[in-house]
């Protein structure tokens, strides 16, 4: 019994598959699912007859699978050489309906960050955004839409054709910028999670993202946002492979570290929060921020655009 779960959720994880409910839920809770199969693996010895060496053998491979699962997925730099154009921060965050609007304000003040990626954003949150971080942040692109599905993005520099990626439940916006006299491509990420009844929707919308990347790759970009997927799942995985991106948090040395949920009376399990970029980019630092309101932690990057990436 304790091996069934693991066992299921590192073989989607060794195909590369997100497979159906149950196993995309589970994949969040990689490496954790470790922990049953290192007790069965204790357990082991005190079955009884031939079963107990297939037992152990096959308690062994889950946990050998589940410590391999926890490595960091990708390259750990990126390609980015050359003069650099300019250093960038990046704030993404999940306000929660608006709810973390006034710890988000805070923390923008305090990280001054030049890009910042908003989810769960209203027009009422957009517009409170916009007045409270103008000096700072005087760009926005962003998709106009209520509760959940509105989102926008913040710039320090001005913001050329913006557009909302079609076909999508909650609103995923994107823009293209000038970072020290470079174009650079803008994506918000937000597909809908992948609870039970929504994992085709939830694979579709990462497919329309993978898409989006896969138009630009060879061009220097920024996609960042809520994408209620972990490193762990199949198709996060295939957005960074069709796009060329890299992980920021991964490049930085913090590829484990869990964004949610961060609401509960336990610590968060899984990074589903993300800043990539393209190979243009070399990343110095990543840090997650408690942001009180929202059930999900802000992630801050700090990366220098390369001219020749």
């Amino acid at each position: 019994m304790l091996l069934v779960a693991p066992t299921v959720t590192c073989a989607a994880r060794l195909l590369d598959t997100d497979a159906v409910t149950p196993v995309p839920q589970l994949l969040s809770l990689l490496p954790w699912l470790g922990a049953p199969a290192a007790a069965a693996l204790l357990l082991a010895p005190a079955a009884r007859g031939r079963a107990r060496p297939a037992l152990a053998a096959w308690a062994a491979g889950v946990v050998a699978a589940a410590v391999w699962s926890a490595l960091p997925y990708g390259p750990a730099t990126t390609a980015a050489r050359g003069p650099a154009a300019a250093a960038v921060r990046v704030l993404t965050a999940n306000v929660e309906y608006g709810d973390a609007v006034p710890a988000l304000v805070d923390a923008a003040r305090r990280e001054r960050p030049d890009l910042l990626f908003v989810q769960e954003c209203d027009p009422v949150c957009a517009d409170a955004l916009s007045a409270a971080l103008a000096d700072r942040l005087p760009h926005r692109a962003g998709a106009a839409r209520e509760g959940a599905a509105g989102s926008a993005v913040f710039s320090a520099f001005p913001l050329t054709g913006p557009d909302v990626l079609p076909g999508t439940a909650l609103g995923m916006p994107g823009a293209t910028t000038r970072v020290g006299g470079v174009a650079v491509r803008l994506r918000l990420a937000h597909p809908v999670p992948p609870v039970p009844g929504l994992v085709g929707e939830w694979r579709r919308e990462l497919g329309l993202l993978r898409d989006d990347a896969a138009a630009r790759r060879g061009t220097p970009a920024v996609v960042a946002g809520d994408f209620n997927a972990a490193q762990d799942h199949a198709a996060f995985r295939a957005v960074l492979r069709a796009g060329g991106l890299h992980d920021a948090a991964r490049l930085a040395g913090r590829a484990r570290t869990p964004s949610w949920p961060a609401d509960l009376p336990v610590p968060p399990w899984t990074q589903i929060d993300h800043v990539l970029v393209s190979g243009d980019f070399a990343v110095r630092g990543a840090r997650f921020l408690d942001l009180p309101g929202s059930d999900h932690r802000a992630l801050v990057v700090d990366a220098v655009l390369h001219r020749d990436g």
